[in-house]
């Protein structure tokens, strides 16, 4: 093994980025960088900038020899990397207060990466991360992509269905979210904590927690069903949950499901929000233009913990902690988006699926839990389908296919609202897509 290794981080001007760095610094005994490259677009050209020279006062106080490399060219960065992080926005925050506007005026949620919003994040994205694996695979074949890109888990899917590609693993925070919230529900320290993970990206469930390797599920749902108690995310309201609905369910759901659960309340809260402060993208613009403030301070040196407003959370320790384990072959038990193998049964086996596993050097093995409960089997093999038909949109432009997807999502209503979010939302971004037959629609 070489000395020292070379990441490559694309989208490295994302106010994220600081995380990342720290937790690289702080794990450089274990996981020895000799080379960051920080890859983004000419858009992106100043932030890449300032988040660049954040990290170099970063690295420098911190005493490690570890170089910070900026650059506009992908295939450059990529040569000879060991590992490939992906955290990047296709068509910036204006896309994405696009995807929350848009389905408002429908009675539809707006959301990120659920419903017609995840659906177009993905039409977007797709496309482009598999052209980073065609790179890769000329620059860096045996290098490991570790994406943070949202939808995770329709990402990963798409790789999987339309590349050869399989040294992928799909990221999320939503997990070690989860976890840092039962600590904080029981008020324990988070490494007492475990929780067996099971299901789809922002559609995983806790099956079973622990606590020093007790079961305590009932005492944690117990401690929901209070109202005043809940766990969500900073981009999620907390509305807490129905006591009779959590008590039934006796699973941990995670914050996303409230979009599936309580609907009807995440939509009118959504729609204030809304209108009175803006979409989360229009908030997320504000926090961005503050951040970028402070990391231009030549003073700063480390990460500010305004940062955690942003949404990202954890987001160092669940990407630097898993790279830090795959380098290592710690073999250790994390939470990750990969193939299912077998591990949930009713999931077909080679399909993206949210779950424990174990952590090698040959990438994360999934530990097979039989099947998913009957009362969330549905929802996740429906959510499952949106994402396969979804990432196929993605791959052939297909109008009709990207309506199917829009069609079968469980927030959108009706095939006819399908249609007309479909259509505008085409429009506003400016795809292209073709209909069955040939004839061209909403090109821009």
């Amino acid at each position: 093994m070489k000395e020292g290794i070379k990441i490559v981080t694309v989208g490295g001007g994302s106010s994220y980025t600081p995380e990342l760095v720290e937790g690289f610094i702080k794990r450089y005994d274990s996981l020895p960088v000799r080379e960051l490259w920080l890859v983004d677009i000419p858009k992106g050209e100043k932030k890449l900038e300032t988040v660049g020279q954040l990290a170099r006062r970063m690295v420098e106080k911190a005493g490690i020899p570890m170089e910070i490399c900026l650059t506009l060219d992908r295939r450059e960065a990529l040569k000879d990397a060991d590992f490939v992080t992906t955290q990047f926005r296709a068509g910036l925050l204006d896309a994405r207060a696009k995807d929350e506007r848009i389905p408002l005026k429908y009675g539809v949620i707006g959301q990120e990466t659920n419903g017609p919003g995840g659906l177009f994040k993905g039409l977007r994205t797709i496309p482009i991360i598999l052209d980073i694996i065609r790179d890769m695979e000329e620059l860096c074949p045996e290098a490991w992509l570790i994406n943070f890109t949202n939808p995770a888990g329709m990402v990963t899917e798409a790789v999987f269905r339309h590349s050869n590609w399989r040294k992928i693993v799909g990221l999320c925070n939503v997990p070690i979210g989860m976890k840092m919230g039962v600590a904080e529900l029981l008020d324990v320290k988070p490494e007492r904590i475990s929780i067996d993970f099971a299901g789809l990206n922002h559609m995983v469930y806790g099956l079973n927690v622990y606590l020093d390797g007790k079961p305590v599920l009932d005492e944690v749902i117990g401690k929901l069903a209070h109202p005043d108690k809940g766990m969500t995310m900073k981009n999620i309201a907390d509305l807490g949950w129905e006591p009779d609905f959590i008590q039934a369910l006796r699973l941990l759901p995670c914050p996303y499901h409230r979009y599936y659960y309580q609907t009807e309340k995440m939509f009118e809260e959504e729609k204030q929000a809304a209108a009175e402060s803006g979409t989360r993208a229009e908030v997320v613009q504000q926090l961005e233009g503050e951040l970028f403030k402070l990391y231009e301070d030549p003073e700063l040196a480390v990460k500010p913990p305004q940062l955690e407003k942003r949404g990202g959370a954890f987001y160092s320790d669940a990407a630097c902690s898993l790279i830090d384990s795959m380098y290592n072959d710690l073999q250790d038990i994390q939470p990750v988006n990969t193939m299912n193998r077998g591990a949930i049964a009713s999931i077909p086996d080679d399909s993206a699926i949210e779950i424990n596993c174990v952590i090698t050097k040959d990438g994360p093995k999934p530990i097979a839990i039989g099947d998913l409960p009957v009362p969330v089997r549905g929802l996740v093999q429906q959510i499952k389908s949106f994402e396969r038909i979804a990432s196929e949109a993605a791959v052939t432009k297909d109008y009709h296919t990207a309506l199917l997807a829009m069609s079968i999502n469980p927030l959108v209503p009706s095939d006819t609202k399908a249609k007309q979010i479909l259509d505008e939302m085409l429009e506003a971004h400016g795809l292209d897509f073709v209909k069955r037959g040939g004839e061209r629609t909403l090109v821009k």
